[in-house]
């Protein structure tokens, strides 16, 4: 599949809304959950930081789905 596009539109994005708004989650309360349980990795390592802060990029991996994050 290709990769999802996000484009910054200040300094970050934390995890669990990234994670929503690449349409991966339906809210930012299961964005934490998907988290905490190790499911989401940040540039190919574990993340269990659910407010971690993603930059511009920065690569997630979520079930196969790759979300890039590039300046807004």
């Amino acid at each position: 599949m290709d990769p999802i596009t996000v484009e910054l539109r200040g300094e970050f994005i934390e995890l669990n809304q990234l994670l929503k708004l690449a349409g991966l989650c339906d809210s930012g309360g299961q964005g934490k959950q998907l988290v905490a349980e190790g499911r989401v990795k940040v540039d190919g390592q574990v993340e269990l930081r659910k407010t971690c802060k993603i930059r511009e990029g920065q690569e997630v991996l979520f079930e196969g789905r790759t979300v890039r994050v590039v300046a807004g």
